[in-house]
């Protein structure tokens, strides 16, 4: 079935078709909008499911952990300084090992506030012990979602995961969605067999948490990570009985022209797709370019990202962050990931753009691309650069300028 659907609706016909029980919640812009269809849901009958409006984020993850580890099949969402809100959960519950889906609209931090997107809210979660897979498209959110609760499900993993998808850019934007069929969903998606971890009255359990020392505490520690390395086997295995059923296949990366590519855009998000538009143009005037878009970015595929860019001459990283007194955690990460590889990129440039939703034009992708081959052909690579132009410090320079003249005015 084919619909048009903003990512929010996506997200939620995702948990819709997945036969989640149970939706602890608490709205937060841009999310709310799959909030509010979920209920509408409920209340019409269509959806039989239980939702629970809590009185803040750190409950509702609570409740969400809490459900979970007694084998229910749980759904809930946030965005921005809900997910911060709700860090200490995040963190509690991943070590409860109580599979769920968490759906993140990623939305700026304050301060200033901005109800625009970019990515420091998620990626502030990413040591926590959640899985993370980034979307790009409407599609993806639905697909996604039936993906997470397979991958956090599984026995080699039993892990919670977060779905991001772009506030507005993706959240708020209608495009056409393939709908998998109920039969289609069964096959790929059983109902959650909890094994162990159910509540029967007539069979009480008690899950509790201990206090333990460093060497015990240690060893949960690593069986969580090891647990998350697992998710990348049980990724890419899932993905191909996905396509296999649908005729969409999802690998750990999203890889668009280069196979020969020289010059590579490493992101994640939905201005990947912007990426692609430029690759295109740039192929076109004849520069092999193209795009590396991880979907799973915890665990993150670091051994696939260094076999896609062996042999490639530059890399471009656009991060839609900052992690301030350093620069940009993609760069970061990418960097470490090929280190000791041998045919490594001759230059890695790092890009800092998109901070608050700013946009990234098709000339910027152009300029990066530029840059990013100049310095493998000299061997001199440029510090980071964030996407600022001067027009825009002049504009916002000006503003400033006019309010100060305003205020001394006044008084």
């Amino acid at each position: 079935m084919r619909q048009l659907l903003t990512g929010n609706g996506a997200a939620a016909w995702g948990m819709r078709l997945a036969g989640a029980e149970y939706v602890p919640a608490f709205p937060i812009t841009p999310q709310t909008e799959i909030i509010e269809t979920i209920s509408g849901w409920i209340s019409s009958g269509e959806l039989d499911a239980r939702m629970v409006t809590m009185d803040s984020e750190h409950s509702m993850l609570t409740a969400a952990g809490t459900a979970a580890a007694t084998g229910v099949r749980v759904f809930t969402a946030t965005s921005s300084q809900g997910l911060l809100y709700a860090m200490e959960m995040l963190y509690t519950v991943a070590g409860w090992r109580a599979p769920f889906v968490l759906v993140n609209v990623s939305r700026a931090l304050s301060s200033p506030i901005t109800l625009e997107p970019d990515h420091n809210d998620v990626l502030a979660a990413r040591d926590s012990g959640f899985l993370q897979i980034h979307c790009s498209t409407c599609q993806e959110v639905v697909d996604s979602l039936l993906l997470a609760y397979r991958l956090g499900e599984d026995e080699r993993v039993r892990l919670p995961v977060i779905v991001n998808l772009d506030g507005y850019y993706l959240s708020f934007t209608r495009e056409p969605v393939i709908l998998p069929g109920e039969d289609v969903v069964s096959r790929f998606l059983p109902p959650y067999d909890p094994e162990e971890t159910q509540f029967r009255a007539k069979d009480p359990l008690s899950q509790g948490v201990a206090v333990l020392g460093g060497s015990h505490y240690s060893y949960f520690r690593y069986e969580t990570h090891y647990a998350s390395q697992n998710g990348l086997s049980v990724f890419a295995e899932i993905g191909r009985e996905f396509g296999d059923l649908t005729g969409r296949f999802y690998s750990l990366l999203e890889e668009y022209r280069t196979d020969d590519a020289e010059i590579v855009f490493f992101m994640i998000g939905s201005f990947a797709t912007k990426a692609k538009e430029a690759v295109n143009r740039l192929r076109d005037a004849g520069q092999k370019v193209g795009l590396l878009r991880p979907r799973l970015l915890r665990p993150f595929p670091e051994h696939a990202i260094a076999a896609a860019l062996r042999g490639v001459k530059g890399v471009a990283v656009v991060d839609q962050n900052i992690s301030f007194g350093k620069g940009g955690i993609l760069f970061a990460e990418l960097a470490s990931a090929l280190y000791h590889i041998k045919e490594r990129p001759l230059a890695l440039v790092s890009f800092i753009g998109g901070l608050g939703g700013r946009d990234i034009s098709n000339a910027e992708f152009y300029e990066m691309a530029r840059v990013t081959a100049e310095a493998a052909q000299s061997g001199k690579i440029p510090p980071p650069r964030l996407l600022y132009t001067k027009e825009e410090l002049a504009r916002i320079q000006g503003l400033k300028a006019i309010a100060s003249a305003g205020l001394h005015k006044e008084q």
